[in-house]
């Protein structure tokens, strides 16, 4: 399939759908591996609640049938050599599962089994759970029978629907029961046989020489040791539900490593010992009931040992009944929440797979126990042995395959070093895992059922064991392996472990272990909506790899083009289904036949044979209907591909035709916007230029002012501060006279003397040389005002000239005298002058005296604006100061602060100080030129520096800088490296 033309959208419908299966509240990761965010539970929190999975009754339960049916010594010797086998096989489960964070159907997909190859274990774990269910449930209906007199029908009812709300939040709630539970549960278990030991010695004496009903008495025989353990090897399924719980241990680190291995094998393989012990004490109690008068019928039954134990604690029979009650309910519901949840897990990987859908965890739930409940009425407590002797040789065999996959050909690189499970990179059938397990199972039970003779018969487990740990490598060796990875996990090797990538299906994020590349739909896909997507048919593989359709292949191989393709196909499938359904029903009645009925009459032979017939029949019509059923599949999803394909090229067509019509608007948008940006700028640089032309105006204008007005002062002021030495020395002479006079004739006419005292002679000899010498410190300061009007105009120097800097500063100063002096409302403003040596500038003087204008008028407005908010005494004791300092910076280069101690400027203002028209003043208070002029004449004109520097609350300083020489207008690396220039 051509992958680009394959790329399907992704409908409403199954968006909303995969995102509410995604949810895994009540979910709980059941069909993918136990993300990093979910697992937030301590290793000793883990453990506990996997160990707490192990207070299952049926384990005393097989052991005191056991003990019963083969003696002391075989069942003593079955139990400890098929716990250290269990113990031996459970380490590298376990140790790959907690590594990986994923459930036991995951593991057997990445470890031999292939995806579709996995969904047949996943039938006999879920086999497991439910079988073990419907004992353990009867075994706690016959401790509720026996208290409350409940009929054990009813029984099984209450002791199955009393687990589904326990187990309907997951391992978030069973955690928290079996945290609970733990310690009454432990102390009720072990106390027993402490009492029983210390009040009757010699109870262990006759365990030992019980022989029960074994042929061989108390002795050993190899054919009834095989025989008993087949039946303890059904255990070994157990460890899948171990590794149900230990998924969500954290990650394994330099902190955590002594925890997370001390759980690991505590909680994994560690069970069997607790398991080994209880079957032993199962035993035990069972030759111990036996011993105070219980029949041998009741004697298997776990309530009956435990009430011959607690005989021994406590003398009330009463008590004894309910405290046997009480812990026979809390051991059964222990187990049960973890054969329910165990169950739920192994039908949800089973049916999402077969089906391509999945309705919840729940509904496996209520699904697994309804099986088990019907198992309980039709009585598989009393055909223990011969279900669980069964049961073991194909849980051996998947158990065997799986253990030489992970001890045997990842060592040797016959497979991968990690697991992968996801659909997307596995093949359908791996025949490492999935041939090794059918071929050990199909010989193991043969032998089982008699075929090769009771010894193999006895021994079937252990053939199943080691015909399927032998094969697996073999065969892997012979495939050299290529079929467990479909196709290069790219995510995998070109993603960040720790990173989230959105399921272009659900929308939900998942770490990089959970996430597969779908071509199919061009973007990550999750795990769970890769096995629920039912129309891809692995596009994602090649034909080899992926969905190849055996059945034309077969039909071509078998009819060689004899009949017609589609007949042959029909008839492939036909036979395909018809051997299933039959050999299904076969097999289902020769053990019903076998193990219900082993010496039936032969009317009942005969009845048995009809049936199978019967259902021959029906199972050949429902064969027929599934050909049908499934051809008329095919053919209405190649229509709807079909129709897919058509439909997805008349949406590219129109996705082409907008995506055009997209650029063309984008274009127009990019010319409109462009032309709008010219427009903007030939508006600012207008606006700019406007504003110069009037600030350039304006100051041209008043420069022409004040030099025509300090011409037009500078002739009569010179003429008058000329004239007042000579006039000086006139009165001094006319006072030296008149001085002369007076002594001379002392004794004048009264005419003289009357005017003497009228016009007070000696004031006017005194006052009238300061008169003259007022007069000549106000002519002196009249020419000092003019020469600086001439300075700050500097009409006549137009050009670029060497100046003195401070000659302008002071001039500048002198106009704004009158704003610096003391006024009613406030003292003088202080001038304090750092002045540095500084070189002449070859400047523009004019226009920097400009410049020095607008920063002190700026300052002065500044201090008159806040002027009111301070009183003349907190003035004069902080008095308004404007501080100018210059300094030479740089070779060619100086520096002038000019800095106040107002009251600073926000930093939300700042960057626009320069800004033309920009300006904090009232209306009609300001242009908003002054500091842009500034701006303009220092760095574009001058090719300098100029900045502000300003904190509220502690004053402003304006900084300028500029070059000595024009052609020095290149920034000296001294000055780059100091950090100080800026514009």
């Amino acid at each position: 399939m051509n992958t680009a033309s394959s790329t399907r959208r992704i409908v409403k419908e199954r968006r909303d759908y995969n995102t509410w299966v995604a949810n895994e509240t009540l979910e709980d990761y059941s069909l993918r591996y136990a993300p990093k965010s979910f697992r937030k539970w301590s290793e000793l929190l883990v453990a506990n609640t996997a160990l707490g999975g192990i207070s299952f009754l049926a384990l005393e339960a097989i052991g005191g049938s056991l003990a019963i049916n083969y003696g002391f010594s075989n069942s003593f010797w079955a139990i400890l050599v098929v716990g250290a086998l269990i113990f031996l096989a459970g380490i590298p489960i376990a140790y790959y599962a907690a590594k990986y964070n994923i459930d036991m159907d995951l593991l057997t997909r990445g470890a031999g089994f292939g995806y579709i190859g996995s969904t047949i274990t996943s039938l006999i774990y879920a086999s497991f759970t439910f079988i073990f269910f419907a004992l353990e449930a009867a075994i706690m209906a016959q401790a509720i029978q026996l208290y409350f007199g409940l009929p054990l029908w009813l029984g099984y009812i209450l002791c199955s629907v009393i687990i589904i709300p326990l187990v309907f939040y997951g391992v978030t709630l069973i955690n928290q029961l079996q945290l609970w539970t733990q310690p009454l549960w432990l102390f009720l278990m072990i106390a027993p046989y402490g009492f029983v030991l210390a009040k009757e010695p010699d109870a262990l004496t006759n365990w030992i020489h019980f022989a029960g009903n074994s042929p061989s008495g108390a002795g050993f025989d190899p054919l009834l040791f095989g025989a008993a353990a087949t039946v303890s090897f059904s255990l070994i399924a157990q460890l899948g539900e171990q590794v149900d719980y230990l998924r969500f241990l954290p990650d394994q680190g330099e902190n955590n490593r002594v925890q997370w291995w001390l759980a690991v094998i505590t909680a994994g393989p560690g069970w069997i010992v607790l398991g080994v012990g209880k079957q032993l004490g199962g035993a035990f109690l069972a030759s111990l009931a036996i011993s105070q008068g219980i029949a041998i019928a009741q004697a298997k039954e776990p309530v009956q040992m435990y009430l011959a134990g607690f005989h021994y604690m406590f003398d009330n029979p009463a008590v004894v009944l309910t405290v046997g009650t009480v812990f026979v309910i809390v051991s059964q519901i222990k187990i049960n929440v973890t054969n329910a949840y165990a169950g739920s897990l192994a039908w949800s990987n089973f049916f999402s797979r077969l089906t391509h859908s999945h309705p919840g965890r729940v509904v496996w739930l209520v699904f697994n126990v309804a099986i088990a409940l019907m198992l309980m009425e039709l009585g598989v407590f009393s055909t223990l042995e011969a279900v669980l002797g069964l049961y073991s040789n194909v849980a051996i065999a998947w158990v065997g395959a799986l253990v030489a996959d992970l001890v045997i050909n990842k060592p040797l690189k016959l497979s991968p070093s990690y697991i992968e499970f996801k659909r997307a990179y596995l093949y359908n059938i791996n025949p490492v895992g999935f041939g090794s397990t059918a071929i050990a199972s199909l010989i193991s039970i043969l032998a089982f059922v008699g075929a090769f003779g009771p010894f193999a018969r006895a021994f079937a487990p252990f053939l199943a064991l080691g015909i399927a740990f032998t094969l697996a490598p073999i065969i892997a060796w012979l495939t050299k392996g290529r079929y467990y990875i479909a196709r290069e996990n790219t995510i995998r090797l070109n993603t960040v472990s720790d990173a989230l990538l959105e399921c272009i299906v659900c929308s939900q994020e998942y770490e990089v272990a959970d996430t597969a590349f779908c071509p199919v739909y061009d973007g990550p896909i999750c795990s769970l909506c890769c096995s629920l997507d039912a129309h891809c048919h692995d596009a994602c593989k090649t034909p080899d790899h992926g969905h190849a359709n055996w059945t034309h292949q077969i039909a071509e191989i078998a009819f060689r083009g004899k009949i017609q393709p589609q007949l042959g196909v029909r008839i492939v499938r036909f036979v395909g289904i018809f051997t299933l359904l039959g050999g299904s029903i076969g097999t289902i009645m020769g053990l019903v036949y076998v193990f219900v009925a082993p010496n039936p009459a032969t009317s009942v032979g005969h009845a048995f044979v009809n049936a199978f017939m019967l259902l021959l029949v029906v199972a050949g019509m429902g064969a027929w209907w599934l050909v049908l059923s499934e051809e008329s599949r095919e053919l209405a999803e190649a229509e709807l591909d079909k129709q897919n394909e058509q439909l997805q090229g008349e949406i590219r067509d129109r996705q082409t035709a907008q995506a055009q019509l997209q650029k063309l608007t984008h274009d127009l948008e990019m010319r409109v916007e462009q032309r709008t940006a010219e427009l903007s700028e030939a508006l600012r640089t207008l606006q700019r230029a406007q504003g110069q032309l009037v600030q350039t105006e304006k100051m041209s204008s008043l420069g022409q002012l004040v030099a025509g007005v300090a011409h037009e002062i500078n002739n009569p002021v010179n003429f008058i501060h000329g004239n007042i030495s000579h006039a000086h020395t006139y009165v001094s002479d006319l006072l030296e006279l008149i001085d002369l006079y007076q002594q001379e004739f002392p004794q004048g006419s009264p005419a003289i003397a009357d005017l003497i005292d009228s016009i007070e002679l000696d004031f006017i000899q005194d006052d009238l040389p300061k008169l003259l010498t007022s007069m000549q410190v106000g002519t002196d300061r009249i020419r000092q005002i003019v020469l600086s009007l001439r300075v700050f105009s500097r009409v006549d120097e137009s050009d670029c000239k060497p100046v003195n800097i401070h000659e302008g500063i002071d001039s500048t100063l002198m106009i704004l005298g009158n704003r610096l002096k003391a006024t009613a409302d406030r003292p003088v403003i202080a001038v304090v002058r750092n002045y540095g040596s500084l070189p002449p500038v070859e400047c523009y003087a004019g226009q920097m005296n400009q410049v020095f204008m607008n920063l002190f008028a700026n300052a002065l407005d500044a201090f008159e604006e806040t002027q009111g908010d301070r009183t003349y005494a907190d003035l004069a004791k902080n008095p308004q100061t404007i501080t100018i300092t210059t300094q030479v910076i740089a070779p060619h280069w100086i520096r002038i602060e000019i800095s106040d101690n107002g009251v600073g400027i926000p930093k939300t203002i700042q960057d626009q100080l320069f800004n033309a028209f920009f300006t904090t003043k009232g209306v009609g208070k300001g242009t908003g030129l002054g500091l842009s002029i500034s701006y303009q004449i220092v760095v574009e004109k001058h090719g300098g520096h100029l900045w502000c520097q300003s904190e509220p609350g502690q004053g402003t300083t304006f900084v300028i800088e500029i070059p000595t020489h024009p052609q020095n207008t290149a920034q000296p690396q001294a000055l780059q490296s100091s950090g100080l220039a800026a514009s």
